[in-house]
């Protein structure tokens, strides 16, 4: 996205409950993650909500981390920030799209999640999208978990569980007094 292109952006979300949100970050760009992490917090107030933060070694660990915390704790969503700069390897290949893949099916799982992880060339980059007076891109990614916070909440509301669903006893009991034991 070049800097002098004009996009459109929604309209905050309003809430009647307010929202508590997970912001996971990676700080290995120290300055940039304290951008990012300051244009998340800012738009997750502007709604009037709560948040906790926790720091993770780096880009790889932020899916693990908001898969465990939604599996442990209470929260309506989660915003993973974090940068990754092009080195001289392929790591920087893995390090990317493993990390938007992580979130990504975590994601299609149901959880709400704003995706703020840059993936840039250089320093410059990186430093260009992640402030919060600029392009804002932490401020972004905790703007679209809390679109999706909404449309869950407008769908009926969270469902707790990440991966596979137990079975339930109910059935396991009605199974076995039908002589249904297949296991």
């Amino acid at each position: 996205m070049a800097s002098n292109e004009e996009h459109y952006t929604l309209p905050r979300p309003e809430f009647d409950t307010p929202v508590n949100i997970l912001i996971v970050v990676a700080p290995y760009y120290k300055q940039i993650a304290e951008q990012l992490v300051a244009g998340a917090i800012a738009e997750i107030e502007a709604v009037g909500g709560f948040h906790e933060m926790i720091e993770v070694p780096g880009a790889l660990e932020v899916p693990s981390a908001i898969g465990i915390a939604e599996r442990m704790s209470n929260f309506d969503g989660y915003v993973g920030l974090g940068c990754v700069i092009r080195g001289e390897t392929t790591h920087y290949d893995t390090v990317c799209n493993d990390s938007s893949r992580g979130l990504t099916l975590l994601g299609l799982q149901g959880l709400c999640i704003g995706n703020g992880i840059l993936t840039v060339e250089n320093y410059e980059q990186a430093r260009v999208r992640a402030e919060a007076e600029g392009q804002n891109k932490g401020g972004g990614a905790a703007a679209a978990a809390l679109h999706l916070i909404a449309l869950a909440r407008r769908w009926g509301g969270a469902r707790k569980g990440v991966g596979f669903v137990p079975s339930r006893d109910e059935y396991q009991i009605a199974g076995a007094s039908r002589g249904n034991d297949s296991a």
